[in-house]
């Protein structure tokens, strides 16, 4: 059974209605941690070693945040800034790593449609995840197709939000008990996909 851990950030959780129903889901699933860095760290100031340590408890890393400005929250990008550091994460001989697994877990108020060079941001989602793949590759990780939940303001339906966190829980332990042939993986742009496959 491969360990998740899971990096949240997400300045105003309190009216963050998508991504309370996802953490709600996953509330005591067994192998999973989740580590909420506005929670930890209020003043900002991140304790390196203590996130490298739990870095190196877990096999899976899961980033789970809403898409702000087609990227993380500020405190994310502190953490990676401090964290992923020169001789830990990259770098001659640096490896702590090496082979584990990047999951982007994000939630846009934008449709699918909008995310094309015909829609509303021009650009495939994908291409605005590439600073997040290109980081997990220079540190030596796999990574897997994100996980998206999208409009998620549009869903007004609480059974329909309740599907979208079984949803995430189903993945995560799905990956968690090794269910995913790496090459299977490889097929699908978004890891909800193959939740489709599997039905």
């Amino acid at each position: 059974m491969k360990r998740i851990l899971i990096i949240f950030s997400h300045p105003a959780l309190q009216s963050a209605r998508a991504n309370k129903q996802l953490l709600q889901a996953i509330e005591g699933l067994e192998g999973v941690k989740v580590h909420d860095l506005y929670q930890h760290y209020p003043d900002m100031f991140i304790d390196v070693a203590r996130e490298q340590a739990l870095l190196s408890e877990h096999d899976i890393i899961v980033f789970q945040h809403p898409l702000y400005w087609y990227s993380c929250p500020a405190i994310m990008k502190e953490w990676m800034d401090l964290v992923l550091e020169y001789g830990y994460a990259y770098g001659p001989s640096a490896n702590a790593l090496k082979g584990k697994q990047w999951l982007s877990a994000i939630t846009t108020g934008g449709a699918p449609e909008s995310y094309c060079r015909e829609g509303y941001n021009s650009r495939p989602l994908l291409d605005f995840l590439l600073p997040f793949q290109q980081t997990a590759q220079l540190c030596g990780m796999t990574w897997l197709p994100p996980f998206v939940l999208h409009s998620f303001h549009k869903i007004k339906d609480q059974e329909a939000l309740r599907r979208c966190g079984q949803d995430y829980r189903q993945l995560l332990c799905a990956l968690r008990d090794e269910q995913f042939p790496p090459e299977q993986l490889a097929e699908h742009l978004y890891l909800r996909d193959l939740l489709e496959v599997r039905s």
